[in-house]
């Protein structure tokens, strides 16, 4: 095979590779950058109510363990001095800031 020939191929291989690549690339760019999400994020994760009692028996437990001051900090951190004082809306990120404790 002279050295023109095998240039030739070589080129032609190249280009054909180029190609895939390419629509390779324009597949994954379809798939990954569409206009519409795939899944509501309100489908995704059901929100789970957290009740009054659930959080106080978590946060009772905690100051049992001798964390009451980290438990005093939470829940200043979430608006009140006191549990009964927070908003039942803050109960769900008070239980998790909660476990972290």
């Amino acid at each position: 095979m002279s050295k023109m020939s095998e240039l030739s191929a070589t080129l032609d291989a190249l280009i054909e590779c180029g190609k895939t690549l390419t629509q390779t690339a324009e597949e994954l760019l379809s798939f990954y950058c569409t206009d519409e999400p795939t899944q509501k994020p309100e489908e995704s994760v059901p929100q789970k109510t957290v009740s009054l009692e659930e959080v106080r028996a978590v946060l009772a437990e905690k100051s049992r363990a001798g964390k009451t001051a980290a438990v005093k900090e939470l829940l200043r951190k979430h608006g009140a001095d006191k549990l009964s004082d927070i908003d039942p809306s803050e109960f769900a990120a008070l239980l998790a800031d909660a476990e972290v404790i």
